[in-house]
């Protein structure tokens, strides 16, 4: 190639690489307030330096380093200063519109330079940074790649300050480092609060020193194998070997870690109901005090009756007439709120069986005394009687929207669970409010066909999760801190389980909870969602591909069993047969409602893209199809 050539070719293949980086999709989840493609891409090699012009910066820079190290093998230095070529910059004079999370961000051919008011932007302007590098930069070991970026402008900051994530860690026990683990990859999402669900009927998960027999005892239950809820309780003299907990050494380590990533914890010690662990380890807690309570290895231990209420089997809540029980308060909260740095300690409030008060004399005296008529009204008392020992320990109450039931505080910021009805009525009473209804938020709910899905209560949908709109009509938007998906672990007995329940939904919510509702469009979310499947791949997360699966809803009309289908992603051919065959692209295509015939038929049904199949095959008979129709 003579000379003349060569100077054309490079010419020619500079200008496709620009032309390239100006169409390539940047596939950023949460989706930025603005962005904006310019002309060129920007490459790292060995001479790329990195700059941080404040020393409080420091350590988001290292952290950019340890990300990039690995994959590409650039043996990297940051150092304080103004002249890197990627340089990390703290404003001098505060930008209003950032506020303490947001970021600016622009690439050039030649320089990164992310700016920010506080080091918790410069941290989420890193994260987007590594979105906008291939796909290999999530790798765990020396990959192959281009390391190019292409130029953009960004301006970004969050829509709401209360974006989290819920992990129990009851019904299953998670490790020091798993947990570790899972904040780390949410914190790389912009959330910013992980709540951490640490005592149930399953469980009690943190050292408390002045009660040892918490960990002793409620740590740990007789092992059991099947499906929660359908287990065996314990019997006589078996022993209890399943469990752990974290000690308040582990406790200080995870919540530095969560600091250096800009996450909150809180931490939720639930109470009067859900005790069963703590009633366990000391039973003259409860009213009955008996010595047999157990802590819960995944037995039925209610009767629930369809319609929100409930009778527990066994006595789960403690006694709202002791003050031992106030005492044994004051000591967990002590020793939790030296732990955990955030203003909030969660109480729970939820789902407390008020029967066994109702039965016991010491109780039935407290509600002649407080000249309270219904039992349920001692859930207040209990709640105020906690909500001071907070106070004093300088912590503002959190809890379940149950806790507005009992008349507590306007101070107390209250988690609307049951729907969106509980933060439409606390917001009017002028409570703090964070949006996490079952119905969008529950992130341990089916994602596809429950065919498919090991079986939970109820199923829930990334198309659905994205569609949330936290600030309810007619709300003063004041009130509404934000949102948070929540993971109960009764079905979830790994990190890798947790993982598929949490992933791609999680994504859709951290849009939901950071973007600007303006930007909100599924199709365009779930491209980017499917680029993201590519990159946990690599980064070995795991998530869920039941976003690729038929959408299957039967009906009755006029007497005719009617099957109706669809997918959330619009590119998708859906397949069938109901003739015992296997159904492929050559079977037949659904596009319009179908009667299904008399007799016993099975549908099978499965999804194509571009000739390929791409979902789950599902079975079902006809005595499954019937009942969703609800025959």
């Amino acid at each position: 190639m003579n000379s003349m050539k060569k100077v054309l070719f490079s010419v020619l293949s500079f200008a496709f690489l620009n032309l390239n980086a100006q169409n390539t999709p940047l596939n950023l989840i949460p989706q930025p307030v603005e962005i904006q493609q310019t002309s060129g891409i920007f490459t790292l090699t060995k001479a790329t330096t990195i700059t941080y012009n404040k020393a409080e910066a420091s350590a988001t820079a290292e952290m950019l380093l340890q990300k990039i190290s690995v994959p590409t093998g650039l043996i990297l230095k940051a150092q304080e200063g103004k002249t890197g070529i990627i340089q990390l910059n703290l404003n001098d004079s505060p930008i209003a519109e950032l506020g303490r999370e947001g970021y600016t961000f622009e690439v050039t051919p030649k320089t990164i330079i992310i700016s920010a008011n506080q080091t918790a932007g410069l941290f989420y302007g890193i994260q987007t940074l590594l979105q906008l590098l291939p796909k290999e930069i999530e790798s765990k070991m020396l990959a192959k790649a281009v390391w190019s970026i292409p130029a953009v402008k960004i301006k970004d900051y969050p829509r709401f300050s209360w974006r989290g994530i819920m992990l129990d860690v009851s019904r299953n026990f998670f490790t020091k480092a798993e947990v570790k683990k899972y904040i780390d990859d949410i914190a790389r999402l912009k959330y910013n609060t992980f709540h951490w669900h640490l005592t149930d009927d399953e469980g009690w998960r943190i050292e408390i020193k002045s009660l040892p027999k918490l960990t002793e005892v409620g740590a740990w239950r007789v092992p059991r194998a099947g499906h929660f809820g359908d287990r065996e309780v314990p019997k006589a003299g078996e022993k209890a070997t399943v469990g752990g907990f974290y000690t308040q050494e582990d406790i200080k380590e995870i919540v530095k870690y969560a600091q250096e990533r800009n996450v909150t914890i809180v931490p939720e010690i639930d109470v009067p109901g859900h005790s069963m662990a703590a009633i366990a380890s000391y039973p003259e807690l409860s009213t009955k005090k008996d010595p047999n309570t157990f802590v819960n290895p995944g037995s039925n231990i209610a009767d629930w009756y369809g319609n929100g209420t409930f009778k527990m089997r066994f006595e789960n809540a403690l006694n709202p007439s002791d003050e031992k029980v106030y005492e044994f308060l004051d000591k967990v909260m002590t020793e939790v709120a030296a732990l955990f740095p955030n203003p909030y300690i969660h109480v729970g409030g939820d789902e407390c069986y008020k029967g066994f008060w109702a039965a016991d004399a010491g109780c039935q005296a407290l509600m002649k005394q407080l000249n309270i008529r219904h039992v349920e009204d001692l859930q207040g008392y209990f709640m105020n009687r906690l909500e001071k020992i907070l106070e004093a320990k300088g912590k503002k109450l959190i809890g379940w929207d149950e806790i507005l039931e009992g008349g507590i505080s306007p101070k107390a910021t209250v988690m609307s669970w049951r729907g969106v009805k509980g933060g439409i009525e606390a917001a009017h009473l002028g409570h703090d409010v964070v949006m996490t209804p079952t119905t969008f938020a529950y992130i341990d709910y089916n994602q596809g066909d429950n065919s498919i899905d090991p079986p939970i209560y109820a199923g829930l949908r990334v198309s659905k999760s994205y569609s949330y709109e936290p600030i309810p009509d007619g709300v003063d938007a004041k009130y509404i801190l934000g949102g948070q998906g929540n993971l109960w672990s009764e079905q979830t007995p790994t990190l890798r389980h947790a993982e598929y329940m949490t992933y791609p939904r999680a994504w859709a919510l951290s849009e939901v909870f950071w973007s600007q509702k303006s930007a909100k469009n599924w199709d365009n979310f779930s491209k980017r969602m499917e680029n993201h499947f590519d990159r946990a791949e690599v980064a070995e997360i795991g998530f869920s591909k039941a976003v690729y699966d038929a959408v299957i809803s039967p009906t009755y009309k006029n007497g005719k069993l009617i099957l109706e289908m669809s997918s959330e992603i619009a590119d998708l051919d859906i397949f069938y047969s109901i003739d015992d065959t296997m159904p492929d692209k050559y079977s037949s295509k659904y596009s319009q409602p179908i009667e299904l015939p008399d007799g016993p038929i099975t549908l099978r049904v499965i999804t194509y893209r571009a000739g390929k199949p791409i979902g789950h095959l599902i079975t079902l008979k006809r005595a499954e199809i019937e009942r969703r129709a609800g025959k």
